[in-house]
């Protein structure tokens, strides 16, 4: 028998578990949309920052954490609100999201906290801050907080991540599988991220947002980090963070959206038992794309804790 057909058969497989490795590597760099950056950029050991400022200097500070797949531009209806209430806001892009660096490697909790200290260092930021984070950034805003309990003012969590039970099916099931999972996500996950953000639109997400979120995929080391975040700080639940947290004295609020299918509102129950004195709110309506479909009253919910607690 002729060596010929095995040749391409070994070289068609070759080919098939490559590509989407080849395809990922094909994809633009970042550095190569820093042009029409908005904001500025912070040269970190981390990695290059991008960040943006709100409101005037001097106010107290609020640093806003973006999500998972979502970069910083989720707060972009969020930040002028809490500007307007007297709060010098701060949002960045995380690693790996947006016009930040995307270097490899795992992202456990470490990894973010670490750039967050880097970006509040280069800033100047040494004053307790109130500290927001949404989705996956409720968990880097935790590990932050449990890790440096005496940098914040306040925690504010918007449908937050680090409670466990995320994600569910294939994704799960991606995440768990080894370099097989490796590879089905660097084939699947840009395909099921574009299609989850045209969905969005039927949640609330402008027009316009939606795009451009689906358009995150097309950079490289996207994808990437999305499953480097889902192995890593994702993974498991925070109750240890919590429970320190809670230990501290840190105020906390927990903002829910009542129609999230991405974190149930079960997660309620969870956090009250990790942390009593923490409070809870929902946003009636709202899904997953919480900041951005319903931004007034994410901003309305905060205002009315602080109300609440005397402090407006």
């Amino acid at each position: 028998m002729s060596l010929a057909p095995l040749l391409w058969l070994a070289g068609a497989g070759g080919a098939l578990a490559l590509a989407p490795f080849l395809r990922e590597d094909m994809r633009p760099k970042v550095a190569e949309r820093r042009g029409r950056v908005p904001g500025e950029i912070a040269e970190l050991p981390a990695g290059r920052t991008r960040f943006r400022w709100y409101g005037e200097a001097g106010d107290p500070v609020a640093i806003c954490i973006h999500g998972l797949t979502t970069p910083a531009y989720v707060w972009d209806a969020v930040a002028p609100q809490l500007a307007g209430m007297g709060y010098h806001v701060l949002t960045y892009d995380l690693l790996g999201r947006g016009w930040s660096d995307r270097p490899g490697g795992a992202q456990e909790a470490g990894f973010f906290t670490t750039q967050l200290s880097q970006l509040m260092a280069a800033l100047d930021i040494d004053g307790p801050v109130t500290l927001f984070g949404y989705s996956m950034g409720a968990a880097v805003a935790t590990a932050y907080a449990a890790e440096h309990p005496g940098r914040i003012e306040k925690l504010v969590l918007v449908a937050p991540a680090g409670m466990g039970g995320y994600p569910a099916g294939l994704m799960r099931w991606m995440r768990d599988a080894g370099w097989t999972g490796r590879w089905l996500f660097q084939a699947l996950y840009p395909g099921m991220h574009r299609r989850a953000a045209r969905r969005a639109v039927a949640e609330g997400v402008p027009d316009q947002v939606a795009k451009r979120q689906a358009g995150e995929a097309l950079w490289r080391g996207f994808t990437p980090a999305v499953l480097a975040s889902l192995r890593g700080i994702l993974r498991d639940p925070q109750e240890l963070e919590h429970r320190r947290v809670a230990k501290a004295g840190v105020p906390m609020l927990t903002i829910w959206a009542a129609e999230d299918r991405a974190i149930p509102l079960e997660g309620m129950g969870v956090i009250s038992r990790w942390n009593r004195a923490s409070v809870q709110k929902q946003v009636a309506g709202a899904g997953h794309w919480l900041p951005l479909s319903h931004p007034d009253a994410l901003v309305r919910a905060f205002r009315t804790w602080l109300w609440e607690d005397g402090e407006i």
